[in-house]
């Protein structure tokens, strides 16, 4: 138990997505991102791995952009990194926001990449700091409480930053379907009004 948590320990120490300089600068086909995607996460079990229906998924819904016939770039490899890390704490709709928010600028994918690296790094120090004093089999319970309490605080300030992020942006237009069933509601309510 103790050689999993100095493992667990020293990875998040040592660990690191490659640095965007050091990423492919030749287009890659899905298997290839797919197997390149495992190297990039630490894995604590299988289940978190990215499939191809994941990121079809991620590139339906916006989070991803389109590839370039079936190759993806240095850009898709960085989107995937941080969806792939930000999906274990957030739901995507508020990976959508915050993707939206950091390109918004004209700030270069490869910058917002480092950025975003160099924030990872500062967090996987910190809680590989944090293990220190629960590496023992004794301590097992009162580490992943301590872990877990962290998380919450963690996820409450994140999903303040969001909620007052999504509350500063103008309220997007209804689409057709919204309207039509506005329209619907209103017509029901009005009939519901005759019938008294």
């Amino acid at each position: 138990m103790d050689q999993e948590l100095e493992q667990l320990r020293r990875e998040l120490e040592e660990k690191r997505p490659l640095a965007w300089e050091a990423l492919p600068d030749i287009p890659l086909y899905m298997d290839q991102v797919l197997t390149y995607m495992d190297r990039q996460l630490i894995k604590v079990d299988g289940s978190d791995s990215l499939t191809s229906a994941m990121v079809n998924n991620y590139t339906k819904s916006g989070l991803v952009p389109r590839a370039a016939g079936k190759k993806y770039s240095r850009d898709h490899l960085a989107y995937l990194t941080a969806i792939c890390i930000l999906k274990q704490v957030m739901p995507a709709k508020d990976m959508a926001l915050l993707l939206e928010e950091e390109t918004a600028g004209d700030k270069p994918v490869g910058e917002l990449y480092e950025e975003f690296c160099q924030s990872l790094d500062q967090a996987l120090h910190s809680a590989a700091g944090e293990m220190e004093d629960y590496m023992d089999q004794a301590a097992l319970s009162r580490g992943a409480l301590h872990f877990a309490l962290l998380s919450y605080a963690a996820g409450l300030v994140s999903r303040h930053y969001v909620r007052i992020l999504r509350q500063s942006r103008p309220e997007p237009a209804p689409t057709r379907r919204e309207k039509r069933e506005k329209k619907n509601r209103h017509t029901e309510a009005g009939e519901g009004e005759t019938q008294e």
